[in-house]
């Protein structure tokens, strides 16, 4: 008879120490925030709508000499002294997500050409949300600490005792809108993200979530029973 493979689970996600293995987890670290910055950049160049914090972040260009890059940095540690009154403390990934966002975006800003014809533009668009996504599972996988904006989401949600969905879900709106008022660009490329980026993590979560040693242990030991119990089956 053949023996059913049960699918690993994927892991809570939550704070795994620096010291494991940190060559196999650093790199993924490093490579997801720098193509999560690029598809910022990406979805910029579409001039189609941005995500909610880049409605933001153009929205402050237009008041500030600061770049898309540094306006992301300077928000970022912001957003982190509001970390203080819920108690939370930032991680390695939360001081690595500022500092390789603000560069990552502004080097994309630089070597992605402006004001291109429409069919291009659909392309960034569509590429720039995908790439999203799946730099979202790559660096959150690495379970290095969450972003400042994660880490807010989280640590109000604790503190209130609401959901996380309404939590994040007022934190955008309340974003998006004082972007837009700011002169932030708003389109379907924010609709798109809205209703893409969620499904896309989702799927790619599971290739790239890192699984701590006792994990893989526990897993492995739970495999071990369940092939022990299909065996003993008549």
């Amino acid at each position: 008879m053949a023996l059913k493979k049960t699918p690993a689970p994927l892991p809570p996600l939550t704070y795994v120490p620096l010291g494991e293995r940190p060559l196999r987890r650093l790199p993924q670290l490093f490579i997801g925030l720098a193509l999560y910055g690029f598809s910022l950049s990406l979805m910029v160049r579409a001039s189609l709508g941005v995500n909610p914090w880049s409605v933001l972040y153009e929205g402050l260009e237009h008041h500030t000499s600061l770049s898309f890059g540094a306006i992301s940095a300077v928000l970022g540690v912001l957003v982190l002294l509001l970390w203080i009154p819920l108690k939370q403390r930032p991680k390695f990934g939360t001081v690595a997500n500022i500092i390789v966002l603000a560069y990552s975006s502004d080097l994309g800003l630089l070597l992605i050409p402006a004001h291109l014809g429409f069919p291009a533009r659909v392309c960034l668009l569509v590429g720039g949300v995908l790439l999203n996504g799946l730099s979202v599972a790559v660096y959150v996988g690495a379970r290095f600490g969450p972003g400042p904006r994660d880490g807010l989401m989280t640590g109000a949600s604790a503190a209130t005792g609401r959901s996380i969905r309404l939590i994040r879900t007022l934190m955008e709106i309340t974003v998006l809108a004082v972007g837009w008022l700011l002169g932030g660009s708003v389109g379907v490329g924010t609709v798109l993200y809205a209703l893409a980026v969620g499904p896309t993590t989702q799927f790619f979560m599971p290739w790239f979530a890192y699984r701590s040693t006792a994990e893989q242990a526990a897993e492995a030991a739970l495999s071990e029973e369940v092939l022990a119990g299909q065996r003993c089956e008549p």
